[in-house]
């Protein structure tokens, strides 16, 4: 026999959106990490990006961004707790190649601004889905 209702609380509007946003999220890192592949396997760039073609830091750069995207990607599309630990290494990785050595990878500005964009929206949605548990918690409480 099978129970009338589900024990699934429903979610927020703010929930759903935050889900949302990951999985948006999730799909621009799926695409980002079939470039790396891409590249790396010569497939892109005219063959001009293969692995054995590269330099070392973009070989250890792109191998690992390669690598990493797809898993962050997984991550952010189940909405687990480890995705965004993983878009945020991915993304600290962007901002080094991009910002702290511009003269080997070049200067990746508009990638750097959409990182940020993306943690900041980030934060953001963490702080409503805090405020929101706080204040139903807040009206659960009998005093």
């Amino acid at each position: 026999m099978e129970p009338d209702s589900l024990n699934h609380p429903k979610r927020s509007l703010t929930q759903l959106l935050y889900v949302v946003f990951l999985r948006l999220v999730a799909v621009s890192c799926f695409w980002f990490g079939l470039q790396y592949w891409g590249m790396i396997t010569g497939y892109s760039f005219g063959g001009r990006g293969r692995f054995d073609l590269l330099s070392f830091p973009w070989r250890a750069a792109a191998s690992t961004l390669a690598v990493l995207f797809p898993v962050a990607s997984l991550g952010l599309w189940l909405a687990v707790s480890w995705g965004p630990v993983l878009w945020a290494l991915v993304a600290g990785t962007q901002l080094a190649m991009y910002q702290v050595w511009p003269e080997i990878f070049g200067n990746g500005l508009l990638i750097s601004l959409m990182h940020g964009l993306v943690a900041a929206l980030y934060v953001l949605f963490r702080v409503a889905i805090y405020l929101e548990a706080r204040k139903n918690a807040e009206r659960l409480t009998t005093d």
